[in-house]
């Protein structure tokens, strides 16, 4: 049973998502400034905050099993600095290939600066809108590991969302160790939209 002051948190996140949304489409002349209204209202009342998606692989495991897990992931209507954070765990377009997703944990972001443990190579700031994403599992290599030790830094747009949830198997599931920042503002979102027995339904393996 969801308390009301968790209910009202929820629609707080609610207002905050429809809001930004509908200013994001409005700044990028998909929607005229007669619309912004009409946008907000539609989007606070209608569909999820939250997306399931599918991830196979090594690359994030322990914390995703490499036999694949099914995600619960918290939309995002833009990622910088004020609702993204170090130490998150972000769906984001592969740099490499646009139409397929990549789970990896938020590294790094603007203004870090970048100091390789190969002496060779020569320190560098991530610029503005630019962060640096690594996979959980520090046993693979870089070409295994498929992050930025690969293909360098990447840009804050391509992330669309923070994994909240994972469902390895109908008994082994639980919630993503993110920021303690992100996962106090994720709490009520989480606590709403979290549908084990729907999450099954979707698992792949």
């Amino acid at each position: 049973m969801v308390s009301h002051t968790t209910w009202l948190r929820y629609l707080a996140r609610r207002f905050e998502y429809s809001l930004a949304l509908s200013y994001k489409s409005y700044e990028h002349g998909k929607i005229t400034n007669r619309e912004v209204g009409d946008n907000f209202w539609k989007t606070f009342f209608q569909g999820k905050l939250t997306f399931l998606h599918w991830n196979k692989g090594e690359e994030m495991a322990p914390t995703i099993a490499a036999e694949g897990g099914t995600l619960l992931v918290r939309k995002l209507p833009a990622a910088d600095p004020q609702r993204v954070y170090v130490g998150d765990v972000v769906v984001m377009k592969d740099p490499e290939k646009s139409d397929n997703y990549l789970v990896r944990r938020l590294a790094a972001i603007e203004g870090y600066e970048m100091v390789s443990k190969d002496e060779k190579d020569e320190p560098f700031v991530l610029e503005k809108d630019q962060c640096w994403v690594l996979a959980d599992n520090d046993k693979l290599k870089p070409k295994e590991a498929k992050d930025s030790r690969l293909f360098g830094p990447v840009s804050m747009d391509d992330i669309i969302g923070r994994v909240l949830y994972c469902l390895r198997t109908a008994v082994d599931h639980g919630p993503i160790q993110n920021s303690q920042f992100s996962m106090q503002k994720d709490l009520p979102v989480l606590e709403v939209e979290l549908d084990v027995d729907e999450m099954a339904k979707n698992h792949k393996a």
